[in-house]
């Protein structure tokens, strides 16, 4: 039976290397809001003589991944891996000026629908599958309030499913990937010289091993 590999947050960096990377051994089901970025990645995965299904849907629609889910469900009936690299970076700010909009979508991105999507894909993944978790610990760093709370509490929300499945299943994976050159750390040091940075496929290719172990 072909192994699945759900990636929400699929369209660029980190989450696209990941479906890359995966894809010689699983089908991918890829889930970002940008369709061209998706449509990219399919060729990507199909010269490299892998498949994927596209799910153009943003995460925080609660009704788009109850349809995601089950859809996965009628197609496959289970899910071998979910990675969730899915993240929404609020512009730097200091503490008393974080905008009201800017920390709303932070928290319905961050912290609400990883809540939602732990509920509604953990039945697929069953005793035996494994979601994965990047960690980026930005909490308490003077200007990243808005960011470093929301992945905090989506990392807290992750531990503590990780405790709460230990005897049980599914493993749950918190992994903390190498800075890279991605749109997200360009908004938060737009100055940088990103040439030591790792790109994404290098750093996908280094967590692989942790991740299919």
């Amino acid at each position: 039976m072909t192994k699945t590999a759900l990636i929400t947050g699929a369209s660029r960096g980190l989450g696209a290397a990941l479906a890359k990377a995966l894809a010689p051994t699983h089908h991918i089901i890829a889930v970002g809001k940008t369709v061209g970025a998706l449509e990219d990645l399919d060729d990507a995965i199909k010269a490299m003589g892998g498949s994927a299904t596209l799910a153009p849907m943003d995460i925080t629609v609660d009704e788009a991944m109850q349809q995601l889910c089950r859809g996965i469900f009628d197609r496959w009936g289970r899910l071998d891996l979910w990675l969730h690299p899915a993240i929404h970076a609020a512009p730097l700010a200091p503490a008393g000026h974080i905008g009201p909009k800017d920390l709303a979508k932070s928290m319905s991105v961050n912290i609400e629908a990883t809540s939602r999507l732990i509920t509604y894909v953990s039945p697929l993944l069953g005793a035996d599958g494994k979601a994965v978790f990047f960690d980026d610990p930005r909490g308490g760093q003077q200007f990243f309030g808005a960011y470093g709370a929301t992945k905090a509490a989506q990392m807290s929300l992750a531990r503590s499913w990780q405790a709460e499945t230990v005897k049980t299943g599914p493993k749950v994976q918190i992994l903390e990937p190498a800075p890279m050159p991605t749109a997200l750390r360009a908004r938060f040091y737009p100055g940088e010289d990103r040439s030591p940075l790792a790109p994404p496929d290098t750093v996908a290719a280094q967590l692989l091993p942790d991740i299919l172990g």
